[in-house]
């Protein structure tokens, strides 16, 4: 685990670079100036160093962070290298909020349940895939042995197995059911409880839950495409120019069009607007 102090700037730093791509500014420029505003005393400065320099050559920043493997995650690496993929469909300013949520969890005395759940939650909402997924979760420093072991196991029993039972049976809530598990207890009372709610329901109902009871952090959800963006301003008109024809004929059909409205005020001859 790092220092709190690196992952508020990872936060600010993910957050930056979202909201600056809206800008006419090429990626190498927009680190390059974040790489000046960021805490000189945290280690970001160089990670940003090395990613301009992988850029230039690679066009991502995936094989970057996967080199930092000291700095980033293994589950960061893979949300990045998944937005980064051209055959997917994953926003790339969607994943940057991903990291940037996920970094602000992690200042807040974040719990291996909380962080798991989120981590999940992502690649379920986002279809980035569970078995490369899930292994890249399981490499988190965050997480025990006891933690990595039951993350592959839902790996291999994913689909198979109810995710609600696998949570349920490894809480405390199911020792006090069933006596001492076999296996370590990984969750709280209050999330076996959730978990026991919500079995046999779809798994987005179990995580809505976590957060609303236990203050999880939230996945950020793909926002609509704003399709007006790709009108071009002359079809506009022309769509307007034909809508006015529409109402004129329209107006014919009833009865006749009036002319008065098109006449200027005080015109010789003329009405009133």
């Amino acid at each position: 685990m790092l220092p709190r102090e690196e992952y508020i700037e990872q936060a600010y730093f993910f957050r930056l670079l979202r909201e600056r791509m809206q800008q006419a500014h090429s990626t190498q420029d927009l680190l390059a100036a974040i790489s000046q505003e960021v805490l000189a005393t945290t280690r970001l400065p160089y990670a940003l160093d090395f990613m301009m320099l992988e850029l230039k050559h690679t066009g991502g920043f995936a094989t970057a962070m996967a080199r930092l493997a000291h700095y980033f995650t293994p589950f960061q690496t893979y949300v990045v290298a998944e937005a980064e993929r051209e055959q997917g469909r994953f926003d790339f300013r969607v994943a940057l909020e991903i990291l940037e949520r996920e970094a602000e969890y992690r200042t807040k005395q974040p719990t291996p349940a909380g962080l798991f759940v989120y981590q999940f939650e992502t690649l379920c909402r986002n279809r980035l895939g569970y078995d490369r997924g899930l292994e890249a979760i399981a490499g988190d420093p965050v997480f025990n042995d006891a933690w990595r072991e039951w993350i592959l196991t839902v790996r291999r029993q994913i689909g198979l197995i109810d995710f609600a039972d696998m949570v349920y049976v490894r809480s405390e809530l199911y020792r006090q059911h069933r006596g001492e598990p076999e296996k370590p207890i990984l969750f709280g009372e209050k999330e076996g409880r959730i978990a026991l709610a919500n079995r046999k329901k779809d798994p987005l109902y179990l995580f809505s839950a976590l957060e609303r009871h236990l203050g999880y952090p939230t996945v950020p959800r793909p926002k609509p495409e704003d399709t007006q963006r790709y009108l071009l301003p002359a079809l506009q008109r022309r769509v307007e120019r034909l809508e006015s024809r529409i109402r004129l004929l329209e107006e014919e059909l009833r009865g006749g069009i009036n002319l008065r409205r098109f006449y200027k005020e005080n015109e010789p001859g003329g009405g009133t607007a």
